[in-house]
């Protein structure tokens, strides 16, 4: 069942260590498919080195095992909340990459000093609330803070970045540690540094949407 989307979603899980984006066997990436509305997560305490396509979990959005012989991530409420409202994210992204993390542990979100962070953000990378792990509460204070951002900070916990597939959401997690360590370096050096102006990143955004890319790229929508 799923399998051209479990492999993909084995796939992407490996990436974050790949990207150096998690450690040991926290964080994982999820995809619910368009047409089952099933979705396949990441097994708990796998390490990503070992993780095989078989390995991934498929769930109902109750949380109801549909298929998989291992138990499904402790985050599976948390991603299962955000799809429940939210019919436009098909894929979710969950990391403790350090930089990013080391805001979320001061509970601050990251403005878009850097026309890259303007172009994926916009204003900023929120942070939300505190929440504990392993419940539907962490999906709450992703859908109250995350807004029109594809990535929202957890406080004292990590991140969470989300897409209409598993491309995007990978590439805002990516995009986001490289953006929390600029932010970190270059507010190290100067405190007060203003970010861009909401006009800068508006202009931004727009050219990024309409010019980037090709117009006849293909992507994994996985």
């Amino acid at each position: 069942m799923l399998e051209h989307w479990k492999q993909l979603v084995c796939e992407a899980n490996k990436s974050l260590k790949d990207f150096r984006l998690v450690k040991w066997t926290s964080g994982n990436v999820s995809f619910r498919d368009l047409e089952s509305n099933r979705v396949i997560i990441k097994p708990s305490g796998v390490h990503f080195d070992a993780l095989k396509p078989e390995d991934m979990v498929i769930v109902d959005l109750d949380g109801r095992v549909i298929e998989g012989k291992l138990k499904p991530s402790v985050d599976t409420a948390s991603h299962l909340y955000v799809y429940k409202h939210r019919d436009d994210i098909h894929s979710i992204v969950h990391t403790h990459s350090p930089f990013a993390t080391s805001f979320a542990i001061r509970g601050l979100d990251i403005p878009s000093y850097t026309t890259t962070a303007a172009n994926i953000f916009k204003e900023c990378v929120p942070c939300s609330d505190f929440a504990a792990i392993g419940e539907e509460d962490v999906g709450k204070q992703i859908i109250d803070h995350i807004g029109d951002s594809p990535a929202v900070l957890l406080r004292s916990h990590g991140v969470f970045t989300v897409g209409k597939d598993i491309e995007h959401a990978l590439k805002a997690a990516v995009i986001l540690e490289e953006t929390a360590e600029y932010a970190h370096y270059a507010t190290l050096h100067e405190p007060d540094l203003m970010p861009l102006s909401k006009e800068v990143i508006a202009s931004c955004n727009h050219f990024y949407k309409t010019s980037y890319g090709q117009t006849n790229q293909t992507t994994i929508k996985g």
